[in-house]
């Protein structure tokens, strides 16, 4: 039985050659990965390290420095049984040059010194791992300290500094803190005895023989519980000083800590937000971009800071720096008070009257002698134009602490390991500007 076509009225098609069929396809000829062959490669740690490599450049400073103070913490002596401990010249190394390339994990660090080579050149064998890692970064204050002060003195003697001109600023950074870990007096109590009851219970595990877990995971399970039953307690013990910052009745009844970090406060940041934070406070030398001077404060305003400041940079140098740039939350007015009899010539904003006919710059009916002589100096273009190298100076030198050192938000807790994490980091700067003012 014949089938009619579909569609009748499609015009004809020309008669196509038949296609021959398709050749089989050639086999390419490649090489193939071989993972299982042995192969003896010699090399050594010093030669895959280029010559003018910075980590050369910071270990070479680093022998050149006292770093007793962080010798002074090796319990391994000779004479005396035990394993050696880590070199701590290594330790230090190894942060500082993760500081210059914005690492702040310590779990990241112990990864790159196994597997880049500029860390295992900088580490050349030495056991390291993340734990060594994060407790050396929070246990030397008053190395870095001491050290931080070598920098300086060493500069200052190389006639790289001058101190002639210092500019202050400070920047707010992010504290490792949530905003829903500030809780009031009452919830403080309630979670301190529940942390208390979890205490008790973990460490009658721990006395236990056997159960589900190992020994090791009870215990580590009790020391976390130990360690935020003493933060609770921390947090009550500083509620005081935050109702103390109170002007009312009410707000003191608001007050609250956070139990996550006690020693962090809501402050305002630059973007108008209020967040967890720490104010870190740093002093420049205007004329090389050497940080002189280092605060790490609480208190989400410079009012107060100048004075101090100052008094540290002395303290560092042996001398007081000649002129002290600082801007408008300073409080110029007691600033200049408190400064201008120890030699030390204030440059800050002179705040806008209210009346707008009245020249700012003329001085007022009750300003005390210094503050007059503020007033005049700062109307002169000679002022203003020395004023313009505070932002030049440190508020550049703040910027790259944010965005070449990585300080957006600390990773560790408490005022304490936040000035070592923030002296880690003005070490590193202070190197770099060293190796760059002797190049």
């Amino acid at each position: 039985m014949g089938t009619a076509p579909l569609f009748t009225n499609l015009p004809a098609t020309e008669e196509r050659e038949p296609v021959p069929p398709a050749t089989p396809p050639v086999a390419a000829r490649v090489v193939e990965p071989v993972r299982n062959q042995v192969e003896m490669v010699w090399r050594d740690l010093d030669s895959w390290v280029a010559a003018d490599h910075p980590a050369r450049a910071i270990w070479g400073l680093l022998e050149g420095l006292d770093l007793s103070g962080f010798y002074a913490q090796v319990r391994a002596v000779d004479g005396r049984a035990g394993r050696p401990a880590s070199d701590p010249q290594v330790l230090l190394a190894l942060w500082l040059y993760a500081t210059v390339e914005s690492i702040g994990s310590a779990r990241h660090l112990a990864e790159l010194c196994e597997r880049d080579d500029v860390y295992r050149w900088l580490r050349g064998g030495v056991p390291v791992n993340y734990h060594m890692l994060a407790d050396f970064r929070t246990a030397h204050q008053a190395a870095l300290n001491e050290l931080l002060t070598e920098i300086i003195t060493t500069l200052l003697a190389q006639e790289l500094v001058s101190l002639k001109r210092v500019a202050q600023d400070g920047m707010r950074v992010r504290a490792s803190a949530g905003a829903a870990s500030f809780r009031r007096e009452q919830t403080l109590e309630r979670v301190r005895q529940e942390a208390q009851e979890q205490v008790e219970r973990l460490a009658a595990e721990v006395a236990e023989p056997g159960g589900q877990a190992s020994k090791r995971e009870r215990v580590a399970r009790a020391r976390v519980a130990q360690e935020r039953a003493e933060r609770v307690a921390r947090a009550l013990a500083q509620l005081p000083a935050v109702r103390a910052l109170k002007e009312t009745v009410a707000d003191q009844a608001k007050a609250r800590v956070s139990t996550t970090d006690p020693d962090a406060r809501v402050m305002k940041m630059g973007d108008g937000g209020f967040r967890p934070a720490f104010n870190v406070e740093l002093a420049t030398d205007t004329s090389s971009q050497v940080v002189v001077g280092v605060m790490v404060t609480n208190q989400g305003t410079d009012t107060e800071e100048a004075p101090p400041m100052a008094a540290q940079v002395e303290a560092r140098s042996g001398q007081r720096p000649e002129e002290l740039l600082v801007d408008g939350g300073f409080a110029p007015k007691q600033t200049v008070t408190a400064l201008e009899p120890q030699a030390i010539t204030v440059y800050a904003p002179v705040q806008k009257p209210k009346d707008p006919a009245r020249n700012p710059y003329e001085p007022l009916k009750g300003d005390a002698p210094a503050v007059a002589a503020w007033r005049q100096r700062m109307g002169t273009e000679e002022a203003k134009a020395i004023y313009k190298e505070r932002a030049a100076t440190a508020e550049c030198v703040n910027a790259q602490c944010r965005s070449r050192y990585g300080m957006q938000q600390f990773r560790v807790r408490g005022v304490h390991k936040v000035a070592c994490v923030v002296l880690l980091t003005v070490i590193t700067h202070n190197l770099l500007r060293w190796l760059a003012l002797t190049a």
